[in-house]
């Protein structure tokens, strides 16, 4: 599987519902039966959205027993932050005349 990319984790974090999950996660470890209850959604709707956000390897899955437990990747959500900024300012910004200006 590929590592995914800035683009591909900011999906992942859009979608209010996985938005949600990992604010809930951020909190520290749940299981999937807890953010059933705290988000009021079906397990099956729940663990789909966590199915996204593994792949964007924002939370990792630890089964214990008939449960599942879900833990924030607070390493890759501080890496995507300095990521993001990285690729928007890739080029050197030009402070003075610009050729192509519309004004």
């Amino acid at each position: 599987m590929a590592v995914p990319s800035v683009l591909d984790q900011l999906k992942a974090l859009s979608h209010e519902i996985r938005f949600e999950l990992v604010r809930h996660l951020a909190g520290g470890e749940r299981c999937v039966c807890d953010l059933e209850a705290l988000l009021g959604l079906p397990q099956s709707k729940v663990s789909y959205h966590l199915g996204i956000l593994r792949e964007a390897e924002l939370v990792t899955a630890e089964q214990r027993g008939k449960n599942t437990y879900y833990t924030l990747r607070q390493d890759q959500l501080f890496q995507l932050g300095g990521n993001l900024l990285g690729e928007i300012f890739t080029r050197p910004l030009a402070l003075t005349h610009q050729t192509k200006s519309i004004c």
